[in-house]
């Protein structure tokens, strides 16, 4: 059973989660502040956490970096800030994922279920199958079959295509931020250069997806940066 940790300190939205997710077949332990959220993942070490950012005694920023210091534990931040720019630090600081307040509970257990995933593929596959497409992540290589009868063609990807693929790739359901994939395919001085993300993703969604102008897998989180989806 997956053991959710929920940090919240408005009791009606735990209460409700609770209620929700247990019906659900997920064991459910809350806290009402960033204190006794840490206390609780050190001990009863759960499998997800549903994070608000506004505590009152640590922000939740200050509880992402705390877990980030010892855990790699998926978080998923649930708040009422709307802000893109702290959206981009949370997922910056740690945060996997990131549901804006007020929330649909079926968009929730979607996202949870989507970090589930991304726990049973700790040990990464060697090969990541999506659609009609097989990557090889161990030998570099990208195959795609053309027609059902077709035998499957090698994709070609360019160094750069392929470090933007593969990074989203490890991380499936999860949001991967602008920021991060600038920085780890760039550098850190390209912070500010999201044209050559857009430039890129439009190129391997043309050599991936099944309707490239609709994209199913490799999907955009506006203003926050991009997810595979699997």
């Amino acid at each position: 059973m997956t053991r959710v940790l929920v940090v919240d300190d408005e009791p009606q939205i735990v209460r409700a989660l609770r209620i929700y997710l247990a019906a659900r077949g997920y064991e459910v332990e809350a806290a009402a502040n960033g204190t006794a959220a840490l206390d609780v993942a050190a001990h009863r070490h759960p499998d997800i956490v549903i994070l608000d950012l506004g505590l009152p005694d640590l922000d939740g920023q200050e509880v992402i970096a705390a877990l980030r210091g010892w855990t790699s534990i998926p978080i998923l931040v649930l708040s009422g800030r709307t802000d893109s720019a702290e959206k981009v630090d949370a997922l910056d600081a740690g945060a996997d994922d990131y549901l804006t307040k007020p929330f649909a509970m079926d968009e929730l257990l979607a996202r949870l279920r989507a970090l589930g995933r991304r726990v049973a593929a700790a040990d990464a596959p060697v090969e990541v199958v999506f659609g009609d497409v097989v990557v090889n992540l161990h030998d570099h290589v990208v195959s795609r079959r053309v027609g059902e009868a077709a035998a499957p063609e090698r994709v070609r990807l360019t160094p750069t295509e392929w470090a933007i693929l593969e990074l989203l790739l490890r991380h499936p359901g999860r949001l991967v931020s602008q920021r991060k994939l600038l920085a780890d395919v760039w550098g850190p001085e390209y912070h500010d250069e999201t044209n050559y993300l857009r430039y890129y993703m439009a190129k391997l969604r043309r050599k991936l997806e099944p309707v490239p102008g609709r994209p199913r897998y490799l999907v955009t989180e506006p203003g926050m940066g991009y997810r595979f989806q699997p």
